[in-house]
């Protein structure tokens, strides 16, 4: 009798496993299914050349899989980084902007080139953008957050994609957003977003730097961010980048307060976002908290 109870005990054991798993197998599916704002974060590093000059393959690509993925249904927000980069070459420097007021110019000069580029792609497979260019201040004052999300909503309602930069000719300290790592996570928030992926030069975040130790270990999945977390993240990327991986943490916080799960993986294929909203592992998932 007792050898009787006891192997029932362990197939009941056994079913209840397997219907939690189908169980939460459904809630996955359910929450692919909410996914349909998506907000895309690309750096400058995934952006350009080595040269600093922009990719123009790469961004014409990056254009067509964003079109694609928005005929799937998804409405996409586009964060770009890139005016900067773009812009001080244009101005015929052979460096990186030293000075404020040179950095400022070479984004209003290398923001139009941007803009001239994403129009001309996107419009070829039937998408109108729209710039937006943020300052901190869109964030603190509640009226003017209000105002960036009436307008984003609308543009995601008539099928526009909104293409997101701070905007640097006017930014100093008191309204500086402090890179597009953290403007997207606001951008997220504001949007009300399901999801925020943050293509870098990375292939996600690693235990310690994986460009000085080839032994590092990719962590699939951050189920909070925390202070033994923050001491393994290091300073900025690459030359042209202005992020480093300890700002993509903070955007991670950021989303996680705003119950927006984040994903940092590796841009140098647009097409890994094929994969992103086809719910493969990719990267660094950043969960977060059911919205309220």
């Amino acid at each position: 009798m007792r050898k009787n109870l006891k192997n029932i005990l362990q197939n009941l054991k056994f079913y209840y496993t397997i219907y939690n798993n189908i169980k939460m197998a459904k809630v996955e599916v359910l929450m692919e299914k909410k996914q349909k704002i998506i907000v895309v974060k690309v750096g400058t590093s995934t952006l350009t050349h080595a040269t600093g000059m922009l990719n123009i393959r790469k961004i014409e690509h990056l254009c067509r899989v964003l079109c694609d993925i928005e005929n799937s249904g998804v409405k996409l927000v586009l964060v770009s980084s890139g005016a900067v980069s773009a812009g001080w070459v244009k101005m015929g420097l052979t460096h990186s902007p030293d000075t404020v007021s040179e950095k400022q110019a070479a984004a209003a000069i290398g923001q139009c080139e941007l803009m001239s580029l994403y129009d001309k792609y996107m419009l070829e497979y039937g998408y109108v953008v729209a710039q937006l260019l943020l300052t901190k201040d869109v964030v603190d004052i509640p009226l003017r957050r209000e105002n960036a999300q009436s307008t984003l909503g609308l543009l995601l309602e008539k099928r526009c994609i909104p293409i997101v930069n701070e905007n640097d000719t006017v930014s100093f300290e008191g309204i500086k957003i402090g890179g597009n790592d953290i403007l997207a996570a606001y951008v997220a928030a504001i949007s009300n977003a399901d999801l925020l992926i943050n293509l870098s030069d990375v292939d996600g975040f690693f235990d310690s730097n994986p460009n000085q130790n080839p032994d590092a270990r990719l962590i699939p999945v951050v189920e909070r961010v925390d202070d033994a977390l923050l001491s393994l993240a290091g300073g900025a990327g690459t030359a042209r980048g202005t992020g480093g991986m300890r700002a993509k943490l903070e955007a991670a916080q950021i989303c996680y307060d705003a119950g927006v799960p984040m994903i940092i993986a590796n841009g140098a294929n647009p097409d890994i976002l094929y994969d992103i909203c086809a719910g493969k592992q990719i990267g660094t998932l950043f969960k977060a908290p059911a919205k309220k």
